[in-house]
């Protein structure tokens, strides 16, 4: 018998098929072991050895694959043809190594592109050994990303409180981020002008022109700075005579761009899908395993992690029969295309993502995928066979215009473009960044020397723009056109962005919050060389070099830990205070603008005689007076040093928050008619609140969910303040049902029990009948248990037995299966989970806890205790013989207990 391992149960079952009983394919669920989160995982000191730890899923997967291997024939590890799946293969082979299992049994790895028959049985004809020198670079890459992220984090705790962590790859992406960010603030709008003239042909025909030169002086896009230039120019142009000065046409051809690699398979599914990095990879990784089809399954497309360009020649051929066939033969180019990247660092090892079979068409699969996967199918095949069919061809036409008047002259430009022959148009045209109409218009036919007919000339103010945020797809183009990570590590690099809370995404594009600009500024500031791209991208080319086989990954981390650590060390006695005095300056476009009046921006608004600053706690970053002293105010210790100054704001200037903008100082809403004290308008670390008076300990309510601070007024300030509110006795026991907002919302509580309200506004409205509904329906609810509520989706069978559902939570929508939540992604629909994202979800979180049992063996460990009568048949004697045995075996367990207690004290 001959053992096979793969990365999935899906890939498992297709390959199985193909090689037959001869063969068993087994999977290992992607990594089996990693370095535990804890230090010494990785020790310099001992010359970069490494402690690998196996969570209680891996383990069972790495037992089943020993059980397996015992009296084999052969082990073929055939996991993903990169460097992480020569590492899972590494460590597979390092494991059964360990326990003794091979002994002289033939161990061979084997690769393959594509989960086709024809590419299995040729990977399985040529076999080849572990590939050393790219373990080596995955060996590398873990390292540094531990060390970085394990080193720099805890300084971040200690000096940056409220900061979660710093990566390797990860903060320099968040630096490009942040840095698109201070050039949008320090931008500086132009105001220009443009002149556009409507015109027509001898014919009749229109068509509009824009001015190019004025009085022998040629006026680029920002040359008409004021209205009174452009108002001069129209002025001479309504008493110009117009006539064509020159027609000139040049033919353009437009070349195909080249197959998908993981990055721009990336970008291109975000301009036209919207999807983001990380479900473009799901839904790849889905299209490769395979679907399918008509009985039987085979993978779609190509290894979809690749930064090569290249296909092979046989799809190079196929794609050229499939054009000839729809297109016909003047879509076929003379020659076959072939492409390189211009990427930075890129080795283009593999292939690029293309289908598998180019004559399955996206219309033949899509009946049998979902529709995210029908979509990215046709955007691959669509680019693949784009990209080896011929050129279009256009004309591109520009007209000049003169326009003479009393001594002065003008020249009016016109452009436009025709295609000529459609060629890759036909089929498919790259997506843009941006909305521009890069093609131009079509124009009438003109002639030199004819004379044109003016319209109407019409100037418009304009001002220039910053540059655009990033997106996605942008950021991960930027990367890559940098050096700085890998095709493996795009999505993953921006999910942990997310998950921290460093940036958010507004439409598409990415805004850096203030934590996450906390974060870049400390570590530009102090390790500013390993956030700088050179330093990122020369390492990136350091382990490309490592996976050639032309470094030794020792010696690369011995260079970089010698540099960095001492990096660490020389900051390690550095007060919060130094650091938050840097970050001031740094940040000081950002946190304490220029106002345009004069005035010290830093000056604080509510005492007038102190300084604004950064400060901490342990909730992160917020500005406060240099006179703010939280004691004192909370009246812990004696105010005998006054001034004391109690404003605090967020780190933005202008007070956003999501909700709206509060000014810098308090806002004064009103007095309130009852007691007369100011109602003010505030903002605080925790987001803007209102408050009542002066006092030492005010009043004070956060505003709700969906209120915007800007829309404040007096009456909805005292509404906010008068919580809770009073709703009534309740019918059954006259106890009162008290209204109020909390930490979760509007609710209504009565005798300890708490139900929610669908929004703020009704917590000032509810009267006693939807109250006393609400709380029923909570207490039934509460009555049901959560293990008992119905689920929102049932997804399918585990592969290791058991339903997988989709539930609804406190928290929001998980994937339950046995004992194992796992919480959806924020945005994502919990009617459209697929059992292979929940299987995922579900991997992942096991990954990360080490726990999770399947509900099958709870089940099957029970059916004993179902013979309870045979007990009966047991006399009083024996039973009393049994009794001790049990406190005996009670009294070791807690016994063990208290020892590992102890040892975890210790």
């Amino acid at each position: 018998m001959n053992i096979v391992i793969v990365e999935s149960p899906a890939k498992a079952k297709t390959i199985n098929k193909y090689l037959g009983s001869d063969y068993h394919v087994l999977a290992s669920y992607g990594h089996v072991r990693d370095l535990p989160a804890k230090d010494g995982s990785v020790r310099p000191d001992e010359d970069f050895e490494m402690s690998w730890d196996v969570d209680a899923k891996s383990q069972k997967r790495l037992s089943d694959i020993a059980k397996a291997v015992k009296g084999a024939d052969r082990l073929i590890l055939a996991t993903d043809p990169d460097r992480e799946g020569e590492a899972i293969s590494w460590h597979v082979l390092e494991v059964l190594r360990k326990k003794r299992l091979l002994k002289d049994m033939p161990v061979q790895r084997v690769v393959f592109n594509a989960i086709t028959k024809k590419s299995i049985l040729e990977a399985m004809d040529n076999p080849r050994d572990i590939d050393e020198p790219l373990v080596d670079a995955y060996l590398a890459r873990r390292a540094l990303d531990y060390l970085v992220g394990f080193t720099l984090s805890p300084v971040l705790w200690r000096k940056l409180p409220g900061a979660r962590s710093a990566g390797r790859v990860q903060s320099v992406a968040l630096r490009l981020v942040c840095d698109r960010e201070s050039e949008i603030e320090r931008f500086v709008s132009q105001e220009y002008w443009s002149v556009l003239a409507n015109l027509t042909t001898s014919q009749g025909a229109a068509f509009q022109a824009r001015i190019a030169a004025f009085n022998d002086k040629k006026l680029a896009r920002l040359g008409i700075g004021s209205k009174a230039e452009a108002d001069a120019i129209a002025a001479h142009l309504n008493a110009a005579a117009l006539s064509v000065a020159s027609v000139e046409s040049k033919p353009q051809r437009r070349h195909p761009a080249a197959p998908f690699t993981t990055s721009t398979l990336q970008q291109e599914a975000s301009r036209k899908h919207g999807f983001a990095a990380a479900r473009t990879m799901q839904v790849a990784q889905k299209l490769y395993e395979g679907a399918d089809i008509g009985g039987e399954t085979v993978g779609l497309i190509t290894y979809m992690r690749t930064d090569g360009v290249q296909i092979a020649g046989e799809a190079i051929a196929s794609a050229r029969e499939v054009i000839g066939a729809d297109y016909g033969n003047d879509y076929v180019p003379e020659k076959p295309r072939h492409y390189s990247s211009k990427a930075k660092n890129a080795q283009e090892a593999h292939e690029a993502i293309r289908p598998t079979d180019l004559t399955r068409r996206p219309r033949d699969v899509a009946r049998y995928l979902d529709p995210d996967a029908a979509r990215l199918y046709e955007l691959i095949w669509k680019r693949t066979i784009a990209s080896q069919m011929e050129s279009a061809v256009l004309e591109r036409t520009t007209v000049d215009i003169d326009a003479k008047a009393g001594g002065k002259s003008a020249t009016l430009r016109a452009t436009g473009s025709v295609v000529r022959f459609d060629g890759f148009f036909a089929l498919y045209q790259e997506g843009k960044d941006d909305e521009e109409d890069e093609e131009g218009r079509r124009l009438p036919a003109m002639t030199q020397g004819e004379p044109l007919s003016r319209t109407s000339i019409e100037t418009a103010q304009h001002f220039t723009e910053p540059p655009a945020r990033f997106t996605e797809a942008t950021l991960v183009k930027k990367m890559e056109e940098l050096g700085i990570g890998r095709p493996s590590t795009y999505a993953s690099t921006l999910q942990t962005l997310r998950d921290r809370d460093y940036v958010e995404i507004d439409g598409k594009r990415l805004i850096p919050q203030d934590k996450g600009r906390l974060v870049i500024a400390f570590l530009e500031s102090f390790f500013n060389r390993y956030v700088e791209y050179d330093f990122t991208a020369a390492l990136e080319e350091k382990l490309d070099r490592i996976s050639a086989g032309e470094l030794s990954w020792k010696d690369v981390l011995r260079d970089f830990w010698r540099d960095f650590s001492a990096s660490v060390h020389d900051i390690k006695d550095l007060r919060v205070s130094e650091v938050l005095d840097s970050l001031n300056e740094m940040l000081a476009a950002h946190v304490f603008p220029d106002k345009g009046d004069g005035e010290d921006p830093r000056k604080c608004p509510a005492c007038g005689e102190g300084r604004l600053s950064l400060k901490v706690s342990r909730f992160g970053a917020f500005v406060g007076c240099s006179n703010y002293d939280k004691e004192k105010l909370e009246g812990k210790t004696p105010n005998e040093n006054p001034p004391h100054c109690g404003y605090t704001r967020q780190l933005s200037a202008s007070g956003k928050d999501g909700d709206g903008e509060i000014a810098d100082g308090p806002k004064v809403l009103g007095q309130d008619p009852e007691s007369g004290l100011d109602v003010s308008l505030r903002t605080g670390r925790f987001g803007p609140y209102v408050q009542l008076g002066e006092e030492a300990k005010p009043k004070r309510s956060s505003l709700p969910r969906g209120w915007q601070a800007s829309e404040m007024d007096l009456d909805k300030a005292l509404q906010l303040l008068s919580l809770p509110r009073e709703v009534g006795p309740h019918p059954e026991d006259g106890k009162d049902i008290v209204a109020g907002i909390g930490r979760y919302g509007p609710f209504v509580l009565h005798d300890g029990t708490y139900a929610n309200l669908e929004s703020p506004e009704e917590v000032f409205s509810v009267g006693i009948n939807r109250a006393v509904d609400a709380l029923a329906q909570k207490r039934a609810k509460a009555g049901r248990g959560r293990g008992n509520t119905p689920p929102l989706k049932e997804l399918g069978e585990h592969p290791d037995g058991g339903p997988i559902t989709v539930q609804d939570g406190r928290y929001g929508p998980y994937v339950k299966w046995a004992k194992v939540n796992a919480t959806l992604p924020k945005g994502n629909d919990p009617q459209a989970v697929t059992l292979d994202e929940a299987l995922a979800l579900i991997a992942a979180k096991i990954e990360k806890t080490g726990k999770g049992k399947p509900a099958a063996k709870k089940a099957a460990a029970k059916k004993p205790a179902a013979k309870k009568p045979a007990a009966k048949k047991t006399t009083a004697k024996a039973a009393a013989a049994k009794k001790p045995a049990a406190k005996k075996t009670t009294a070791k367990k807690t016994a063990t207990a208290k020892k590992a207690v102890a040892e975890d004290d210790a």
